[in-house]
């Protein structure tokens, strides 16, 4: 078995971990006890581009029990965790991922999972697929996709008809992006920046570029600490619901200048730029949740800096040009993977189990489907609302067979 990862004497400790989140996943643990009998991905090859996280780990080895051969890569460098890479690889599942790895690392282990030649791919960011389309890899029946970034760049893809096999879109899910995007962003966020730097939310002012799911998961957990809330947006109708919502909307030149602590979740390039952050207080802190480090300028931060030092893990000080310091807090990738564990595993859960039902769509549905990107199928969406439901004890109605026909008919009126 290859693999590339730092140290298998790390396996206990994961393990350990892995088996934590794994209590937390109900849904994912019905499925594999299904997977466990049916095997419906027997002698199937998969390739997988995601954080190497514990809640990972459980998609993976689920997977696994469905009887597919897996193999996973980081989809960033500073996400993975080295002792649930060590865990995975003891468990007989090829791992290509070390934390701190360089972008050519980074590059060369995603290549060590497109030799195994998978059948469907896994990716979280498009990086994966992009390259094999890049390579003009074959034999690929379909992929599917966890992020909003990603799913932007696959749905381009599919305009410049240069798709090469149907994506199902995992993030377009109701069950992912209004619970994973919503509640894991906004809770695990605020987790890396107060890992990163220990700062009472309470009383500042905190900055949200962005008010799609992300973003308003984000607001809305800030404001519950205590925050005062400003919401940046170019989007007029995310902005007039930010506004609606109770937040103050500014452009970012203005918010540059009475914010405390920003934060970037557009996925877009260039989001704080040069200028911004030579507007900000003195010690402003600045942060990114979307999926590339590219939404903080940070070539543009570099041309103003006059020195900079590592006060603590993940924050970084910039002594600027004008006298002013900034603080950059996990090099302006994901902080709430690299400065903390990102997502719980709860809301995980219902992610991964998209994933792993998508995986199994795919390769029951691909002959069938266009190079197109997909949403899974609704039917599943609310299987796996309901299984997520059961587990939490809440039951709820269904419709009787009177209401049914009167949502079916047009002819019932008042």
């Amino acid at each position: 078995m290859n693999y590339n990862i730092k140290n298998i004497k790390l396996a206990t400790e994961g393990n350990k971990r892995i088996d934590w989140a794994d209590s937390k996943m109900p849904v994912l643990q019905l499925i594999r006890r299904r997977f466990k009998t049916e095997k419906p991905l027997k002698n199937r090859s998969i390739g997988c581009c995601l954080h190497v996280t514990t809640e990972t780990a459980n998609l993976v080895r689920t997977l696994k029990i469905g009887g597919a051969r897996v193999f996973l890569t980081a989809s960033n460098p500073l996400s993975t965790q080295d002792d649930v890479a060590a865990a995975l690889v003891a468990r007989g599942i090829s791992v290509f991922a070390r934390h701190g790895e360089s972008r050519k690392e980074y590059y060369h282990n995603m290549y060590q999972v497109i030799k195994q030649r998978p059948e469907i791919v896994i990716d979280d960011g498009a990086d994966l697929i992009s390259t094999i389309h890049k390579k003009k890899i074959k034999g690929v029946i379909g992929g599917t996709e966890e992020t909003t970034t990603g799913v932007v760049r696959l749905k381009q893809m599919e305009c410049d008809n240069v798709l090469q096999f149907p994506i199902v879109a995992v993030n377009d899910s109701l069950t992912k992006h209004l619970f994973d995007n919503r509640y894991g962003t906004g809770q695990s966020t605020i987790d890396g920046v107060l890992r990163a730097t220990n700062i009472l939310i309470s009383g500042c002012h905190f900055v949200v570029a962005g008010y799609g799911w992300c973003g308003r998961g984000l607001a809305t957990r800030a404001k519950g600490m205590g925050a005062h809330v400003i919401v940046t947006e170019v989007d007029p109708v995310k902005a007039l619901e930010a506004q609606m919502d109770g937040f103050r909307v500014l452009p970012m030149a203005a918010a540059a200048r009475v914010g405390d602590v920003f934060i970037t979740v557009t996925g877009d390039i260039n989001v704080i730029r040069k200028e911004h952050m030579q507007a900000m207080k003195d010690g402003a802190i600045i942060a990114n949740s979307g999926h590339f480090d590219v939404e903080i300028d940070k070539p543009g931060l570099k041309k103003i800096t006059k020195r900079k030092r590592l006060l603590r893990n993940s924050c970084e000080e910039h002594q600027l040009r004008n006298g002013k310091k900034v603080y950059l807090l996990a090099e302006g990738r994901l902080v709430n993977l690299a400065a903390a564990e990102g997502h719980p595993a709860m809301v995980m859960d219902m992610s991964f189990a998209n994933q792993a039902l998508a995986a199994e769509y795919l390769f029951n549905k691909s002959a069938k489907l266009k190079n197109r990107v997909y949403c899974l199928p609704l039917k599943i969406d609310h299987q796996i609302a309901r299984l997520k439901l059961n587990s939490m004890g809440i039951k709820i109605d269904r419709l009787t067979q009177e209401q049914k026909r009167y949502l079916s008919s047009w002819k019932m009126g008042t």
